[in-house]
């Protein structure tokens, strides 16, 4: 009778597995990476925090700097009106952004910054070892590349432009490319809203 039982329980779930819609996004779909997983930091207020305190949001992680003079800005502002487009659903989009030029944005410059954009937005400049054991954790390529002035002061950073996507429940989901519509990030950022609602 046990037999009997387990199998039919295994049908069911089996059938209600099938039945239930598989979520497309339009950003990449990176479930289950062994890559990209969560860390602890400092954020500019000084508070040590992990994707864990988070739980219940969707997280977006992007890297970048302070000084750039245009992915970092139009990634930031696209995430601030995609917050307010959320409307009460807003405070549930959590921005960590990651300085890849630490030498430069101390957290007094990373909090003035991020509050350019939302004043919720958190921003964490790693000690250079940290730096590189997260940047390769995530696959982050940047590097230093400097002016053609003498001053050693006077530099830019190259480095990636996507945003990687955590769920409620602080698992890794998606990766979405620099340049993608708002509108289907937001339609992304919804769905796992939902998910984990």
């Amino acid at each position: 009778m046990k037999t009997i039982f387990r199998s039919l329980l295994c049908l069911l779930i089996a059938v209600v597995a099938a039945c239930s819609p598989k979520l497309t996004f339009k950003s990449v779909d990176i479930t289950g990476a062994d890559y990209a997983q969560g860390f602890v930091f400092k954020d500019q207020e000084g508070r040590n925090r992990s994707l864990s305190d988070f739980k219940g949001q969707v997280v977006a992680l992007f890297f970048g700097y302070t000084q750039c003079p245009d992915v970092c800005p139009t990634t930031l502002a696209e995430f601030a009106k995609i917050k307010s487009d959320l409307g009460a659903s807003g405070s549930k989009l959590q921005i960590l952004f990651v300085s890849v030029d630490p030498e430069r944005d101390t957290p007094e410059v990373l909090k003035a910054y991020m509050a350019n954009f939302d004043p919720g937005f958190l921003g964490y400049s790693p000690a250079p070892a940290e730096l590189e054991q997260i940047t390769k954790s995530f696959k982050i390529y940047y590097k230093r590349v400097a002016s053609t002035a003498q001053d050693p002061k006077i530099y830019t950073v190259d480095h990636s432009a996507g945003t990687y996507l955590f769920d409620t429940q602080g698992r890794i989901r998606l990766f979405s490319r620099y340049g993608m519509p708002a509108d289907e990030l937001m339609q992304d950022i919804n769905a796992l809203l939902k998910e984990g609602s």
